[in-house]
């Protein structure tokens, strides 16, 4: 992929650490407290390795130390809090962390290997095994204090705990990104599309971020301001990125390019994160051709990191964002025919499109006519790459909770259809029809992000955090 699709440096997930066991053992057992230490540092060492950056506030032997903890944790703001559970402590030394942070915590309990060496081990070196001992006291602790947690419990070198430890991680950037994001909604809702509609103070009460509420007219002074070099040098990047149909007219690429230009500059300068658009316009006055220009530069924006979603689906663009930052890419879809001899769901959009998950060389072609809306121009065409995917959307509820929607399928071979959509063919492993009034069932809007791997657990995860439910469409 060009340079100039370089993906956006999104800020690195902080994690709070601290480990502790209780002091009265040191001058018990002179060994233990160094052997704590020692695996304490390992667990900050593989917590880097992750890639996030670790305020690792040391080891602690007591409440006084615990309340110490706290307070540099509290003014770290720290993005997930981790509590190392060396050997037996407790609850007064962790509970002030917990506390006093805002953020969510993992307590995790890893014994130096898989097993204590029964026949020779002292009381000092059982002790070095005693972190799940603490843990039902910190977790009733929790609960009675009205805070939320999750533990992981292993050894030290377990892949699988060290595997569940990265999914919370993850999950905990994604929760940092949607409370620092900033999410334009630019244009109008699309006309009688009710299930799109979202209170936009429901969006910052249910997962934080703010939402810049941005006119056509932001756009439009921006690609006033777009120079033809700059033209040239987009319809330059694109060609080198998207392979051209005999379809795509010259006018309009370049129109597309130069609403592209300006579309980076909008999201420059409001600093978006996320962006969900839509206008109809009226006989092709400038507001109309903006509209109709828009999927070359918000499928650009997608590629790199910055989710853009037409038809004002704000949900769906927050949804992108999650599947993004998750690895998964995330692409605009809908549903768009049941193949009932094959068994698949069929399901795409006329663009944008995450370019970074196209099974080949994405696809730009001309076209005369968007269905179901104004305008002309060039879209995207590709294919999700074939193996594990998942569907995910955002449920606004009646009662104003968010929830999450997920189903896991694979994307297969199969016919599709060549008109400037993104189409792809999911096998969710059952009939088609089942699977759609399943979906259909939970109140999911007609829009949703469609991602690769199979994402169930880290979506779990993200859900948690948030404090939102998830609803696994699995017929």
């Amino acid at each position: 992929m060009s340079t100039e699709l370089a993906r956006i440096a999104a800020p690195r997930t902080r994690v709070g650490l601290v480990a502790g066991g209780l002091g009265a053992y040191w001058p018990q057992f002179p060994d233990l407290l160094p052997q704590l230490q020692r695996s304490a540092e390992r667990v900050s060492e593989r917590m880097r390795e992750l890639g996030c950056d670790v305020v690792d506030v040391g080891f602690v032997s007591d409440a006084q130390e615990g309340a110490v903890a706290a307070e540099k944790l509290r003014v770290a703001g720290c993005d997930i809090i981790v509590g190392f559970l060396t050997t037996y402590m407790t609850a007064t030394m962790l509970l002030p962390v917990a506390q006093r942070s805002g953020a969510p915590v993992l307590l995790i309990n890893l014994q130096p290997t898989e097993s204590m060496d029964h026949a020779t081990f002292d009381t000092g070196q059982w002790l070095a095994y005693c972190g799940a001992c603490p843990l039902p006291e910190m977790a009733n602790t929790f609960i009675r204090a009205g805070i939320p947690f999750r533990s992981v419990s292993g050894y030290l070198e377990d892949e699988r705990a060290w595997a569940k430890i990265g999914r919370w991680v993850k999950a905990a950037g994604v929760r940092a990104a949607l409370r620092r994001g900033r999410h334009g909604l630019m244009g109008h809702l699309y006309p009688g599309m009710l299930d799109v509609a979202t209170d936009l103070t429901l969006v910052s009460a249910n997962l934080g971020g703010h939402v810049e509420v941005l006119e056509f007219d932001d756009l439009r002074v921006r690609v006033e301001k777009v120079t033809d070099a700059e033209v040239k040098e987009r319809m330059d990047l694109a060609r080198g990125v998207f392979e051209l149909a005999d379809t795509v007219n010259d006018d309009d690429f370049s129109w597309a390019a130069r609403v592209s230009v300006g579309l980076d500059r909008l999201v420059d300068d409001f600093a978006l994160d996320s962006l969900a658009y839509y206008h109809r316009g009226l006989d092709g006055e400038i507001h109309e051709r903006l509209g109709a220009g828009m999927i070359l530069g918000a499928s650009l924006l997608t590629a790199r990191g910055v989710p853009s979603a037409g038809e004002y689906e704000l949900r769906t663009s927050l949804a992108m964002l999650i599947m993004d930052r998750l690895g998964g890419g995330g692409s605009f879809t809908e549903l768009q025919a049941l193949d009932f001899a094959r068994g698949h769901v069929e399901m795409g959009h006329d663009g944008p499109a995450h370019l970074a998950i196209s099974s080949r060389r994405p696809l730009l072609r001309g076209l005369g006519v968007y269905h179901g809306k104004r305008g002309w121009g060039v879209s995207v065409e590709f294919d999700v790459t074939h193996g594990p995917v998942t569907a995910f959307g955002l449920l606004h509820r009646q009662d104003g909770r968010f929830g999450f929607v997920v189903s896991e399928g694979e994307v297969v071979d199969g016919p599709l259809l060549r008109i400037g959509n993104t189409t792809s063919r999911v096998d969710f492993g059952c009939d088609p029809g089942e699977w759609t009034d399943a979906w259909s069932a939970t109140g999911i809007s007609h829009h949703w992000a469609l991602g690769t791997g199979h994402r169930v657990a880290e979506l779990r995860a993200v859900a948690d955090l948030l404090g939102v439910d998830l609803i696994e469409v699995k017929p």
